[in-house]
């Protein structure tokens, strides 16, 4: 076998020798590359071979299928524990002399996973990360041409995929001490970074981790588009008489749940987006603007009423003027002149065709 063969057995004897396995390293040991998961592509490499080298994938039992020698285990292990695996299954039934095989593993395409997520999240529960959209077709056989490309990390199989996928995180989150499970061993993880601007560590996913989001008091600076929250959120809106006489006019679209804000937007941007401020001063300055939110996990309705001009005017503190949530409702009330008026349409609109018949 080869040199590098060697010493990365001699590496695993050692490490079996200590009673340490690869799986209690994977949160400690620099350079360990990440463990195989269900839908991972490989690339066997035997110099001289067609038969056994070629490309293989990971299938849902966790094992890959070799002719001749049947299913091999391959999930959670390193792609060096594979070979050494590998390699010995090819030797002990004698399809290579021991010290003759030189065989190589590499990843060449990181397949998706399911992890679990759980705790200040919009939708927490269990979430498919780096799916793959298009299918890769790779030729059966290894050749150089398909080796070129090594060493890739999965592109979206990040602990921030996972968050992001999970609806992101709420306000609520505390983003410092994030808990990432793999194997019964937890790492605590910091993203505060992605808000500061310092460097954070983002570590690729395997099928099986769990991630748990901790509760923090509520930080409003959470509150805005980053990797880990979401970038825009639907809102519930209506606006339904003056200044404009129906939704449609007034250009507030609900169709798909909602119209779309960014996610920071505040009540009073809401009101504005509505077309509930402007219009003639001295009969619709008066109006009144209700923020609607509910619990989705209770169904308990919580609401704050403030006149518009205050609102856009004299907001001064967060429940003033909160930040809105996905799903709130906004909706406006037309000032008392306004009423004044439409009350005495109504009554003209019922006195109209009496009069007509008296007449």
């Amino acid at each position: 076998m080869g040199n590098t063969w060697k010493v990365r057995s001699i590496f695993q004897a050692c490490l079996w020798w200590l009673g340490i396995t690869t799986a209690n390293l994977i949160f400690s040991t620099p350079g360990l590359a990440l463990p195989l998961s269900p839908g991972d592509r490989l690339a066997v490499y035997i110099p001289g071979e067609t038969y056994f080298a070629r490309v293989y994938q990971i299938n849902l039992n966790g094992d890959i299928e070799v002719p001749l020698v049947g299913n091999v285990k391959a999930i959670g292990q390193e792609p060096f524990e594979l070979e050494t695996n590998l390699a010995n299954l090819l030797i002990d039934q004698g399809y290579f002399s021991p010290g003759q095989l030189n065989l190589t593993i590499q990843v060449i395409r990181f397949g998706p996973v399911n992890v679990a997520v759980k705790g200040e999240l919009f939708q927490p529960g269990n979430v498919v990360v780096n799916r793959i959209r298009a299918e890769v077709r790779l030729p059966l056989a290894v050749s150089e041409d398909n080796l070129h490309v090594t060493g890739e990390p999965p592109a979206t199989r990040s602990l921030t995929d996972a968050l992001s996928a999970a609806g992101g995180v709420l306000p609520t989150a505390n983003v410092k001490e994030i808990r990432l499970i793999r194997q019964g061993q937890e790492k605590i993880i910091d993203l505060s970074g992605l808000f500061t601007g310092k460097a954070v560590e983002n570590p690729p996913l395997i099928n099986g981790d769990q991630i748990i989001v901790p509760a923090a008091p509520f930080q409003a600076e959470l509150v805005r588009p980053s990797p880990i929250t979401p970038p825009g959120m639907k809102v519930f809106v209506s606006n339904l008489t003056v200044p404009a006489l129906n939704n449609a006019s007034s250009s507030v679209d609900n169709r798909e749940e909602g119209i779309t804000f960014p996610y920071g937007a505040r009540f009073s941007q809401a009101v504005i987006a509505n077309n509930c401020a402007g219009g003639t001063q001295k009969t619709n300055a008066n109006r009144h603007a209700i923020l609607v939110r509910t619990n989705r996990l209770t169904g308990e309705t919580t609401y704050l009423d403030r006149p518009v001009e205050d609102l856009l005017r004299k907001s001064t503190k967060e429940q003033h003027n909160p930040l809105l949530m996905p799903r709130d409702g906004v909706a406006c009330y037309d000032s008392r002149v306004t009423n004044i008026r439409d009350v005495f349409r109504t009554i003209g609109d019922v006195l109209s065709p009496v009069l007509r018949l008296v007449n």
